[in-house]
């Protein structure tokens, strides 16, 4: 008798293991790490899901696809994050016209706010 996760294929030989059990569906909190509890109890989305369904949702609002995440801050209510997008693709690349959003989500990741802050070419130097 063969333990299952050693039987093999007839035709070829290679090894079958036994399917894995899906976690799809589960609402064990303690595997997720999108969220946590705050001090009063309540569950506070984490600063990585919060800047990516706020790219998400710059992307359904704008058109435009997300480049990447340039600040981001826990406010009272949610998120603020600052996401740099592709407003104008040009070639050279060096001269794409990017933007600054300033996005907020709340606490569902639900979008609260979304105004461009700033527009630029890739290439130019930033002055601080």
């Amino acid at each position: 008798m063969t333990d299952a996760r050693e039987r093999t294929d007839d035709n070829d030989g290679r090894h079958e293991r036994p399917p894995r059990k899906s976690t799809q569906g589960s609402t064990d909190r303690s595997t997720d790490r999108s969220t946590d509890r705050s001090t009063d109890g309540r569950t506070r989305m984490k600063g990585a899901r919060a800047a990516s369904l706020a790219a998400r949702q710059l992307q359904e609002l704008t058109g435009k696809d997300a480049e990447s995440i340039v600040g981001m801050e826990r406010t009272q209510d949610g998120w603020r994050i600052e996401i740099e997008a592709l407003e104008l693709r040009r070639i050279p690349e060096t001269t794409d016209v990017l933007a600054c959003y300033a996005v907020e989500v709340d606490e569902d990741g639900d979008l609260v706010s979304c105004r461009r802050v700033r527009r630029y070419v890739r290439g130019s130097a930033e002055e601080d």
